[in-house]
């Protein structure tokens, strides 16, 4: 590798919202980063995830290709 062409990669805090935590490695300037949503909060992966019919679309979807 060329020295001087990659930036500096070190430990970094991330912090969610949810008040989650957690280390990782990054190239960000900063000590710490905040976010709004995570893998302990966010529905796809606690299994909360709804849909959200508009006017009947999914029952019709599902009534259309026989899904029960």
């Amino acid at each position: 590798m060329k020295p001087e062409t990659h930036p500096d990669y070190h430990d970094i805090t991330v912090t969610c919202s949810c008040g989650n935590t957690f280390q990782t490695r990054s190239a960000l300037g900063d000590e710490q980063l905040h976010l709004d949503v995570c893998s302990a909060c966010h529905p796809f992966y606690t299994g909360q995830q709804k849909i959200v019919d508009t006017a009947g679309r999914v029952d019709k979807f599902r009534r259309k290709y026989g899904m029960s």
